[in-house]
């Protein structure tokens, strides 16, 4: 609304022409300052990155890559906690009563059976028993996968600001259970192959005997060396593998290759990464559980072995409180650890492809626009690299985050 006591200035010889009270200004020109409707804007200054969710669009420093795995638990907790408690929860029942009942029954034979038959059903029970665990095995290499890809993808919606339900999450990752399933048993397989490689040549220098129980015991000492040095080294070049099959949605063999490069110039902050975070974690597990398992020894021992029944009602809720708590914590480490490896993921890829650049874009397009997802790149003869990405590490002169 126009003020109706407002009038134009009057004409005065003293007030600058266009253009006069600039130095140097061309003719035409028009005045700048209060008053003459027009006022420059201040010097452009540094203004950081957004931080819509989770991390700030930047790459991490390595305090950042420590402390945001445990706030996705606290960002979304039903998410999280929820679906490793779940997880947890649900391949501790099934362990219970598949081995439970089958050793049950196992044991119940051997007391049955006459004293001639004693070796050929104890025989029998065992083999029962060896079978029954291999399946709470399967289920929880399957479960262990899926639940790592939802804790991935629920960390690349975060760090964009969006917030997935439970049910949301793991529609979406079982599209890709089974690729992660694969990889988590062909590690497993290949732990395994070491371990027995190194078990037998001990085993047979074993029984050469005399001198070469010394070479068996130097052996040993060497293959237990070697095969942690190989796992570091392998974990750690292979660590985004899972974060790969689940965002970029590759087969596990390119997911291998493209972790191998991702994870070049940056192997020893990687591995930094994930043995604090691992350290942290069994620091804290042992803390809460280690006073529980003490004290449930200290009860057991204190009841009397012919006292009733309700004498052991206590030692067994105490039991059973040490179960509960050491389920909650494995949740909790299992969602710190592979927010962990999602997080170094995304924080390769700013270094090395500019990610962040892609994740500013995608924020700040107009909801709905159908902005493509920035985690995926565009298939190349390179192995997955975006075209014109540079291969070696982002430079990041003097950020405060490097």
């Amino acid at each position: 609304m126009t003020d109706p006591n407002w009038h134009p200035p009057a004409n005065d010889p003293d007030r600058p022409r266009y253009g006069e009270n600039l130095p140097g200004a061309q003719p035409g020109t028009p005045p700048v300052g209060p008053g003459y409707g027009y006022t420059p804007a201040p010097p452009p200054g540094w203004t950081p990155p957004p931080k819509p969710g989770l991390i700030p669009l930047r790459p991490l420093g390595f305090g950042s890559l420590l402390g945001a795995p445990f706030q996705v638990l606290r960002r979304n907790p039903k998410a999280t906690f929820g679906s490793a408690l779940l997880v947890q929860g649900v391949t501790v029942l099934v362990t219970l009563l598949i081995v439970g009942v089958v050793t049950f029954f196992a044991l119940g034979r051997i007391d049955a059976a006459p004293v001639e038959d004693q070796e050929a059903v104890e025989a029998g029970a065992i083999v029962a028993i060896v079978l029954s665990a291999l399946v709470p095995i399967a289920l929880s290499i399957v479960a262990s996968a899926l639940l790592q890809g939802v804790i991935v993808l629920e960390v690349s919606r975060a760090t964009l600001g969006e917030k997935l339900r439970l049910g949301a999450l793991w529609r979406q990752v079982g599209r890709r259970v089974w690729p992660l399933v694969g990889w988590t048993l062909l590690l497993s397989a290949a732990l395994l192959v070491g371990i027995l490689l190194v078990a037998g040549v001990v085993f047979a220098c074993v029984l050469l005997g005399g001198a070469w129980i010394g070479l068996a015991v130097f052996l040993g000492v060497i293959g237990v060396l070697a095969l942690i040095a190989a796992g570091a080294w392998v974990g750690t070049k292979t660590a985004v593998v899972p974060s790969l099959i689940v965002l970029e949605r590759s087969r596990i063999w390119a997911a291998v290759r493209r972790s191998w490069s991702l994870t070049g110039g940056f192997f020893w902050r990687t591995l930094g990464v994930l043995l604090l975070i691992a350290l942290i974690v069994g620091v804290v597990s042992q803390v809460v559980t280690t006073p529980l398992t003490l004290l449930f020894g200290a009860a057991t021992a204190l009841i009397d072995p012919n006292a009733s029944f309700e004498a052991y009602i206590p030692a067994g809720v105490l039991y059973l409180l040490t179960i509960l708590i050491s389920l909650v914590i494995s949740a909790v480490t299992a969602v710190v650890q592979s927010a962990a490896v999602a997080l170094i993921y995304i924080d390769l890829r700013m270094r090395k492809e500019g990610l962040d650049l892609d994740l500013q874009r995608f924020v700040e397009a107009a909801p709905g626009s159908g902005a493509a997802d920035p985690y995926l790149v565009a298939a190349t003869a390179t192995g997955g690299t975006k075209p014109g990405a540079d291969d070696g590490p982002r430079p990041d002169p003097g950020a405060p985050w490097a």
